[in-house]
């Protein structure tokens, strides 16, 4: 597939920037508590599923406190409709306690003291960092993997790599809206099956479209 040239990558940015300057994560959260979970039943597990299952979670463990000693029984009952349920339930307990121990119960806002809790990986630790505190990130999931490759934008074969060539190629201090731009791009336009090259934002610039079969 042909590489997304600097013209290319232009047109791409501007047309991010106008339509989800202000975009947010429809992950539903109150606290940095609430988004950190939600972002770890995020994985292989849609922003809509997550936000069903949360509430009960939350009202039931309200605080790293309470979720530190939950049973591992009854927090998996309240993830069961999830991905991977019993590995959250896990994990998330996991990071409580871990945040208690060693953070004075309090979420770190630090992308390597996240990637120490259980259940944070790169990824996670980045889109928390991106949502909760602006921060000049990039993150990728699914949906940016998928727009990223469509777009010229990568070739690589990982999410690293993936990353750092979106890093380099979309430099500035707009890697937070790229991230959110992509994600829900890629989430209602530049879908994986029957993608909506009608309503694309830079059909001039796509390098794949060729490819894909009317719907």
């Amino acid at each position: 597939m042909k590489k997304a040239t600097k013209q290319d990558i232009e047109i791409i940015k501007q047309a991010f920037i106008e339509k989800y300057s202000d975009a947010v994560t429809e992950l539903n959260y109150r606290n940095d508590y609430e988004l950190l979970i939600a972002i770890i039943l995020s994985a292989q597990c849609t922003d809509k599923r997550v936000n069903i299952i949360t509430p009960a979670l939350f009202e039931k463990y309200p605080s790293v406190k309470e979720l530190a000693v939950a049973e591992l029984d009854d927090v998996k009952e309240l993830l069961k409709s999830c991905s991977f349920f019993n590995n959250k339930a896990k994990n998330i307990i996991k990071m409580a306690q871990s945040v208690l121990m060693n953070y004075d119960g309090e979420i770190p806002h630090d992308q390597q003291k996240l990637m120490k809790l259980a259940g944070v990986g790169n990824k996670t630790a980045n889109v928390f960092m991106i949502e909760f505190e602006g921060a000049n990130l990039m993150a990728v999931d699914t949906h940016v993997f998928r727009v990223s490759h469509r777009l010229g934008l990568s070739d690589g074969k990982t999410v690293d790599i993936t990353e750092a060539d979106l890093v380099k190629k979309l430099k500035g201090h707009d890697l937070h809206i790229f991230h959110q731009a992509m994600v829900l791009f890629g989430r209602y336009i530049c879908k994986a099956v029957k993608p909506e090259c009608e309503n694309c934002l830079f059909p001039q610039v796509c390098k794949s479209k060729s490819g894909f079969k009317p719907a």
